[in-house]
């Protein structure tokens, strides 16, 4: 091994820029620089005198093959050796082999200059790496590239871009040629033109265009690019390529998947809408506009039903999206009434859905309501027509066996008074069997009157109610009793407003003023003059008179029942007939009105007759 004192030319060594080591033909360790001590952190103590297998224990077969070469004086040699140092980290180093000469020109070693690459060879595998994966997105997304040298007029197409375009690997194309691949009419329009821009202005592009490949395929693309330059001159184009045809397929079929599910909702007979979590409407069909009286949807939109219904309404559905979508418990089929600002009420049939998440809460809930408001006026309308029915049939029932009852009574004792008149001598009998078959006679007409009458009242039901001033038929029933009230001495109070109308058939009104103030003062307290009051008032649907008598009253516990009964009489009266009472009450039905008694014996008694307003 040579040894020699320190010289001059070893302190030279020692400060050489790069990492460089001198080593026998041992390979043992001669001379070294310090930033070749530095790179394999190395003292010098450890490494002068040390055999590069000493201090490179995993020294590669291949390193040994170089070495030797150059002790056998072959010249240069360069190699890439990785290793791991006492950091464990793994480096990279350029190994430049030369040979050792001494002034005789022998071989007496080897000179070893190290490079650190390891940053480049990272940096190197890392673009290894990165094109690798440009390689392949391309290949997944189908994204060619493209690039236009304008000084040799040169268009490069990569592999991908060839692919997209149906043509060969070989395949030169030029910038015309590429231009005429896309779509005759606006593609190939749009694309030239973009071009053009860039090449004038600099305008980049990014455009989604048609194209026909070389096999005849009709494609899309998203064709994009931007121009380059230097030094503020024009120099060329560079751009992507990719093919996006299975999207806007599938685009094109989700829009048409959407359209006609929008034809299908707006035409469906039903208001849709779907709101957010804050009730607010997010999607409305044209079932929901033309409802609330709108030419767009956009006018409905981000809006809640505080700007469409009464507060009450409003209230009542924003509460009720909240527990949909806090519950996650659908409504289904609920009926509710929405009152409009202006008014208007609308009877729905009222489903709402909670839209759930990924995360399983509600982001909105679908609603669904179908007006019912017809179907509910039909509905109320065959319940009055059944209640009518079942009212008429119950009259029907009763009238018929008074008629049964009361012309039977009549016929009976017709047959009997003719069986009498045939047997009897006496001629003074026989008047008097006349006289009593005359009566009889007047009997049977005033029944007949009377039975045609009700039928009279049961019959025109469709008569319509008009506005009838109270105070004027009070006024006329007053004259007509003048004579029947004085005999009486019996004192009318009328406490009834001036200009009082109500609603009612005026034949009707004057007969049940007039049934009711005879069978008051009729029915009189024999130790007292006969007092009839009348009163007035209003309630929400009815306008109600109410007359009030101090007469003898009635036991309402005992007869309330047969109150108004055809000839049901409650007192001893000879003149009592028991129709007047049915009559009336029969009229006030027939106008969709009510009576209600009040009474108490030896007090008087007050029939409140509610008038409907409604016709």
């Amino acid at each position: 091994m040579l040894r020699r004192q320190l010289t001059t030319d070893d302190y030279l060594i020692k400060q050489l820029p790069q990492a460089t080591a001198f080593v026998d033909r041992n390979l043992n360790v001669v001379h070294v620089s310090d930033k070749w001590v530095e790179y394999f952190r190395f003292m010098d103590s450890e490494v002068v005198g040390k055999s590069l297998y000493e201090l490179f224990e995993d020294l590669s077969p291949k390193w040994e093959r170089v070495l030797k070469n150059c002790l056998s004086g072959n010249g240069k040699e360069v190699g890439v050796e990785r290793y791991i140092g006492e950091d464990k980290k793994e480096h990279w180093f350029e190994w430049v082999n030369i040979p050792w000469y001494d002034e005789n020109g022998e071989v007496i070693g080897v000179i070893i200059q190290t490079e650190d690459i390891t940053t480049r060879v990272m940096n190197e595998l890392k673009l290894e790496k990165l094109q690798i994966l440009l390689t392949e997105k391309s290949q997944i997304a189908r994204i060619g590239s493209w690039e236009y040298n304008a000084v040799k007029d040169e268009l490069y197409w990569c592999d991908m871009t060839k692919r997209i375009h149906e043509v060969p690997e070989d395949y030169e194309p030029d910038i015309d040629c590429g231009i005429h691949f896309y779509k005759e009419g606006f593609s190939r329009n749009t694309i030239a033109m973009a071009i053009d821009r860039a090449m004038i202005h600099g305008t980049p592009w990014n455009e989604k265009l048609q194209l026909i490949t070389a096999k005849g395929r009709e494609i899309w693309v998203i064709a994009a690019g931007k121009p380059l330059f230097k030094n503020g001159k024009y120099v060329g184009l560079i751009g992507t390529f990719q093919d996006v045809t299975e999207q806007v397929l599938s685009e094109n079929k989700t829009k048409e998947s959407e359209q006609l599910l929008r034809t299908v909702v707006d035409n469906l007979p039903l208001n849709v809408y779907i709101k957010d979590l804050e009730s607010r409407k997010v999607l409305v069909n044209k079932s929901e506009c033309d409802f609330l009286e709108v030419s767009t949807p956009e006018e409905l939109l981000g809006k809640n039903d505080f700007a469409f219904y009464d507060k009450e309404t409003a209230e009542m559905t924003v509460e009720e999206d909240r527990r949909v979508m806090q519950s996650l418990k659908p409504v289904l089929a609920q009926e509710s009434i929405c009152v409009r600002k202006n008014g208007e009420s609308t009877t729905f049939l009222t489903s709402k859905i909670p839209l759930i998440g990924d995360h399983g809460t509600a982001y909105g809930l679908l609603g669904i309501s179908l007006d019912i408001s017809d179907l509910k006026q039909k509905e109320e309308e065959l319940r009055d027509l059944i209640n009518v029915t079942s009212l008429q049939n119950k009259k029907l029932i009763n009238f018929a066996h008074i008629v049964s009852h009361n012309l039977r009574s009549h016929t009976a004792n017709f047959s009997m008074l003719l069986d009498f008149l045939v047997v009897e001598k006496n001629e003074e009998e026989k008047n008097n069997i006349i006289n009593m078959l005359i009566t009889a006679s007047d009997n049977l007409l005033e029944t007949l009157d009377n039975l045609n009458e009700v039928v009279a009242i049961s019959t025109n039901v469709n008569q319509e109610k008009q506005e009838v001033c109270l105070n004027e038929k009070i006024g006329i029933v007053k004259d007509n009793l003048e004579a029947f009230l004085k005999n009486n001495n019996a004192k009318i109070i009328n406490e009834v407003p001036e200009n009082t109308c109500i609603k009612a058939v005026p034949a009707y009104m004057e007969s049940i003023l007039m049934n009711f103030i005879t069978n008051s003062v009729k029915y009189k307290d024999p130790h007292r003059d006969p007092v009839v009051r009348l009163s007035f008032r209003k309630s929400d649907q009815y306008s109600i008179l109410s007359i009030e008598d101090n007469g003898l009253g009635i036991d309402l516990n005992k007869h309330g029942d047969k109150l108004f009964g055809m000839y049901k009489t409650f007192h001893d009266k000879s003149d009592a007939r028991g129709i007047g009472l049915y009559i009336t009450k029969n009229q006030i039905e027939a106008m969709n009105g009510k009576i209600i008694t009040c009474s108490e014996v030896g007090k008087g008694t007050t029939f409140n007759i509610y008038f409907n307003e409604k016709n």
